[in-house]
């Protein structure tokens, strides 16, 4: 079993930062992906950013440029640096592990931007 444990969220201003983590603990195999994903109350879940065990990167279109995704392997630990924050990326973050058939959600972030 994989267990995630996710800390960070909060409220902040507009153009504000905010970095959350992710530590992934239990039977962590190589060849996984880690990442983030947000919902907002009325929408789907959609995927802000991910990163392979092998290090690929991907972003959504709407935080390129102002989000950083990253990881620790030693640790399996995931980031996510979030600059230049707008009312826009108020939302619930999850973080996501997948593994060959293996699913895993943290329990969610509130993350707030607003003034």
């Amino acid at each position: 079993q994989v267990q995630l444990v996710e800390s960070g969220g909060g409220l902040v201003q507009p153009g504000g930062s905010l970095r959350l983590s992710c530590a992934a603990s239990g039977s962590i195999f190589s060849g996984n992906v880690m990442g983030w994903y947000r919902r907002t109350p009325g929408k789907e879940r959609e995927v802000v950013a991910t990163i392979t065990s092998a290090g690929n990167l991907y972003y959504a279109d709407s935080v390129k440029g102002r989000f950083t995704i990253s990881r620790t392997y030693a640790k399996n630990t995931v980031f996510l640096q979030m600059n230049n924050l707008k009312p826009e990326d108020t939302a619930v973050y999850y973080c996501n592990f997948v593994a060959g058939g293996l699913v895993r959600w943290g329990q969610g972030t509130q993350v707030t931007v607003s003034s």
